[in-house]
């Protein structure tokens, strides 16, 4: 029993900045190919940090979050914008789109996977990727990665 309560409280209680090597899934080469089209859609309209989290064995609703930045209320709906038409077009509408209005938080929900666009303040606020910590992190390309952390620096 002692084991099991250290193991647990560990878990609450996690190294900032730390991620177990278990928590990192495979390279984006076994993502859905959907899910390749929003980032790449969301990398389009310069979309900040963009992070994809595995919850597969952790959540039973879907089994991808996408999860990207924009500075300001415009770019989030352009980002959401971009998303969405470029799915549709290729066969897959969202079921649903909640919190465009705003622009602080937006979510397209295309039942395998959820996108979620935020405003930066909203994102540090919400902060999905410590809610879903236990998740594992999907490795993103360079070409994504990349071009948005240099986006960041510049602003």
């Amino acid at each position: 029993m002692k084991q099991d309560s250290t193991a647990k409280e560990q878990s609450l209680h996690p190294q900032v900045g730390a991620r177990p090597q278990s928590q990192v899934a495979p390279a984006v080469d076994n993502l859905d190919e959907r899910v390749l089209r929003a980032l790449h859609a969301a990398s389009e309209k310069k979309a900040l940090d963009p992070v994809v989290l595995d919850l597969r064995e952790i959540a039973s609703f879907t089994d991808y979050f996408v999860i990207v930045s924009g500075a300001n209320e415009r770019q989030v709906q352009a980002i959401s914008d971009e998303v969405y038409e470029n799915l549709k077009k290729e066969g897959s509408p969202a079921a649903r789109v909640e919190g465009y209005k705003t622009a602080e938080w937006i979510l397209l929900d295309y039942g395998d996977f959820v996108v979620h666009v935020f405003e930066q303040k909203a994102r540090a606020f919400y902060d999905l990727e410590r809610l879903w910590r236990e998740s594992k992190r999907v490795e993103l390309p360079a070409s994504i990665v990349g071009q948005s952390s240099s986006l960041r620096r510049e602003s």
